[in-house]
């Protein structure tokens, strides 16, 4: 059933068609494309877990990439020198590790509003990632190579192969699939209402007897566990993490997805991955100064497409048959 207030891209038929693409995408057989597709679909799981708290919750935080840089350090931290890690352990304690840390930060940062909730992430982000910049801990600057892919086998039975970069895609494609459709249900979930509610009036839903520290403390720790699989599948693909995935800037970044798709949908935020992404490809390969047609495109695309990517089709919509715009 359609959610009140969600945009048409919410429309199961959309939504199988894009997932039948994707699944059917590796049949044209280039190695790059497969990659730089796999990207954007962990990066589209990043933007879905931060929209959470952006677009559902109410909560602009610039420190979310502590939590996909936790992620990813948990798999290059656990896998030996000599031997692969297994992907069985790795995983949740990435996932598990992930959401800890946003909790510990969130019984904190969420006690506050506004300007100082926003300064708070960021403050608590850049101690994370100084933790892995100016320590042993971390390896410093360098970061860490992994000489292994993490291994995935039921006893003598291998499940996934990830040598092989047609398994890695699929398994982000198949994450990005559970993490779409287990966020659509939370947001049609009571739950999911009452982050809707305390976006719009906090005060009202706390007069009405809901504990909106608890709600929020909640919804800040699953965006957490959220990115932090998101930085679990970047470190699987890559086999390679450093310092700047928990950086400032990759804040920056994944919250420009989140407007660019359209705040308080998660295929909007999906969507605005893909077209993060996709822009930079296309700029990096057009001129050294990509960053300022990046820029100037994603402020034209706020300016003129306010509703983000997310409201392109009732807007054609709208214009062709008559009626409000989103």
């Amino acid at each position: 059933m359609a959610l009140p207030g969600e945009p048409a891209t919410r429309r199961p038929w959309a939504i199988l068609a894009a997932g039948l693409a994707l699944a059917l995408f590796p049949l044209l057989d280039s190695p790059f494309y497969l990659e730089l597709i796999t990207k954007v679909m962990i990066l589209a799981i990043f933007a879905m877990s931060l929209d959470l708290l952006v677009g559902i919750t109410g909560l602009v935080s610039l420190g979310h990439a502590a939590y996909f840089g936790i992620g990813a350090y948990v798999l290059a931290l656990r896998t030996p020198r000599y031997d692969p890690a297994s992907f069985w352990t790795t995983l949740p304690l990435a996932v598990g590790l992930s959401a800890l840390a946003a909790f510990l930060v969130g019984i904190f940062v969420v006690r506050v509003k506004s300007t100082y909730f926003i300064m708070a992430t960021l403050a608590f982000a850049q101690m994370f990632y100084f933790l892995f910049h100016d320590t042993e801990f971390g390896r410093g600057s360098d970061g860490i190579t992994m000489n292994f892919k993490p291994a995935a086998a039921i006893g003598d039975l291998q499940v996934f192969d990830f040598g092989n970069p047609r398994t890695t895609y699929f398994v982000a494609l198949g994450a990005l699939a559970l993490v779409l459709g287990f966020l659509r249900f939370l947001l049609g979930s009571p739950f999911g209402r009452a982050l809707r509610g305390i976006k719009a009036n906090e005060q009202r839903m706390r007069s009405l007897g809901f504990r909106t520290y608890h709600y929020k403390l909640a919804s800040f720790t699953l965006a957490g566990a959220l990115a932090g699989l998101a930085g679990y599948l970047s470190a699987l693909q890559y086999g390679y993490v450093n310092p700047e995935l928990l950086s400032w800037h990759q804040s920056g970044n994944v919250l420009l997805m989140v407007i660019l798709g359209g705040p308080g949908t998660f295929t909007g935020a999906a969507l605005g991955a893909f077209g993060f992404a996709l822009l930079q490809e296309v700029f990096q390969a057009a001129t050294l100064r990509w960053q300022l047609l990046l820029g100037a495109t994603i402020v034209l695309l706020v300016l003129f497409v306010p509703g983000g990517l997310a409201s392109l089709r009732a807007r054609f919509r709208a214009a062709l048959v008559g009626g409000p715009r989103p």
